[in-house]
């Protein structure tokens, strides 16, 4: 079925199907890797996916499912639920270009981890941090890691900020005198 338009040009009916195929996705994927190294995959909503201390997200199969966070390590947000290289990088190669805290995640199981977090407090959860990976053109876009699965977190640098460094303030060379002779 198709309208007509002002020009007498037709175009595709606005249909349910035809909105929903142009809408963006309210639900992100994710790959959920627990403290016993199994993975989940499924949907989440990123405004809240934790509540009273469960990560809530819809498995593939569309069913609601509930974990606790201590049985947590990282949840990955991801492009592809096929591509399997979201656990391949862990550390940068080298210093980041990216604005922010470049962090070094160690968790419980001795298993170590670098990310780039927002230097902003508001983006703080109380719940765990959300960082951007070492690679971002990799299928893992970015990760949740709750504060339960860790044991530290240690900023390696801060980047960006200021945009140059101050100069310092130039010292005369004499001192004024007081009185004229």
């Amino acid at each position: 079925m198709a309208t007509a338009t002002p020009q007498g040009a037709s175009r595709p009916a606005d249909t349910c199907e035809n909105r929903a195929q142009t809408m963006p996705s309210t639900h992100k994927k994710v790959i959920i890797r627990k403290m016993t190294r199994d993975t989940l995959s499924g949907y989440v909503t990123p405004a809240n996916f934790v509540a009273e201390g469960k990560l809530e997200f819809l498995n593939q199969s569309g069913n609601l499912v509930r974990i606790d966070l201590s049985e947590v390590k990282c949840v990955y947000f991801v492009r592809d639920f096929n591509d399997l290289d979201t656990f391949s990088r862990k550390t940068f190669t080298t210093r980041p270009r990216t604005e922010g805290l470049w962090v070094r995640l160690t968790y419980k199981d001795n298993d170590i981890m670098e990310g780039l977090m927002p230097n902003d407090l508001t983006q703080v959860h109380p719940e765990g941090f959300l960082l951007n990976p070492p690679d971002t053109r990799a299928n893992t876009q970015r990760m949740f890691v709750p504060r339960s699965a860790l044991s530290s977190l240690t900023v390696l640098s801060v980047i960006g900020g200021m945009q140059g460094r101050r100069r310092a303030a130039k010292v005369p060379t004499e001192q004024p005198t007081l009185f004229s002779e």
